[in-house]
């Protein structure tokens, strides 16, 4: 990946003048708990699909980068995975999607995937199209975008491509305003990638998402991300999810679309109760009428080594 993107520039010297469509061009729950079985492997069948109604679709995808020296049959070989990634999201067409660790060349295959009317927000962690990208997707024939913006997770959030708190990736987070047409209502939507080594931080990320619930006091906030810690167990979880903060999806669904499949199988094979590293947040108040972690695979390809999570909310 170029990380050619002069480090000295703003967030805002960059970004300044490049449209919202400049971006897109470029590339029923009862009250309690049930568990149901996970979407069939290989079949049209979608784990949950569209929505109808004053419902949310909420899915959070790691499609894992386009790497370098991959060959024909190894298992994240783009060019094999990609139409499995795009029959995927054919089948599900979430309202919003995050996703994590796309390239710039691999944006076009999420908006075929989802079809027409879909936008995206958000640019290359390492300025413009350069990097990996945390952009949000978005049923534009429903939500109207008020406004968006992108940091950096670092002690200078306004500069492309920082780094200060022990972790060499660079890590963004990307946020949008949305207007439910349907209801009226509106809410915010980030989406992120925290670290993979440093667990201060992922703890100074979570901070910063924390702080999100305190700038935007009376809105509806839902984050989505790949956190790399495990849920239950760890301090950003810990910390995402204190009293006044977050829920986790998973814990307060009042359906289960799946079983509790660990959210990164590498790959391979899903193993039930493994470790969740990906989630779906929300701020007190939201319902959550389903969750689900969606192995979906097709003769025995998956379209990435993190298995999409996706959860169905009323604001």
């Amino acid at each position: 990946m170029s990380t050619s993107t002069d480090r000295s520039l703003t967030r805002r010297t960059a970004l300044a003048g490049m449209g919202v469509a400049a971006a897109g061009a470029a590339v029923g729950g009862g009250a309690t708990p049930a568990a149901a079985s996970p979407a069939a492997a290989g079949t049209n069948k979608a784990m949950i699909g569209p929505v109808s109604g004053r419902r949310l679709h909420v899915m959070s995808f790691n499609i894992r980068f386009d790497r370098d020296g991959t060959l024909p049959g190894d298992a994240d070989y783009w060019p094999e995975r990609r139409p499995l990634l795009r029959e995927l999201l054919d089948l599900e067409r979430p309202t919003i999607l995050g996703i994590q660790e796309a390239l710039h060349e691999q944006l076009p295959a999420v908006l075929e995937g989802l079809g027409g009317g879909y936008d995206m927000v958000g640019y290359g962690r390492d300025g413009g199209s350069f990097g990996e990208y945390s952009a949000i997707f978005y049923d534009a024939s429903r939500l109207d975008l008020i406004e968006w913006d992108q940091t950096w997770l670092s002690d200078t959030p306004d500069a492309i491509g920082s780094a200060t708190w022990g972790n060499e990736v660079t890590r963004i987070v990307v946020w949008a305003r949305f207007r439910d047409t349907r209801t009226g209502k509106t809410f915010i939507h980030a989406n992120t990638h925290f670290d993979h080594e440093s667990e201060p931080a992922r703890l100074q990320s979570a901070a910063v998402i924390v702080g999100l619930v305190e700038r935007f006091a009376g809105l509806p906030v839902i984050v989505t991300g790949d956190f790399n810690a495990v849920a239950g167990i760890s301090g950003a979880h810990e910390a995402l999810t204190a009293p006044g903060t977050f829920t986790d999806s998973w814990d307060v669904a009042q359906r289960f679309a799946s079983r509790e499949w660990g959210t990164f199988p590498d790959c391979g094979d899903p193993v039930e109760a493994g470790e969740r590293i990906d989630w779906i947040l929300t701020t007190p108040g939201m319902m959550v009428h389903r969750a689900g972690i969606n192995v979906w695979t097709k003769k025995g390809r998956y379209p990435s080594d993190h298995a999409p999570v996706q959860a169905v909310i009323s604001l």
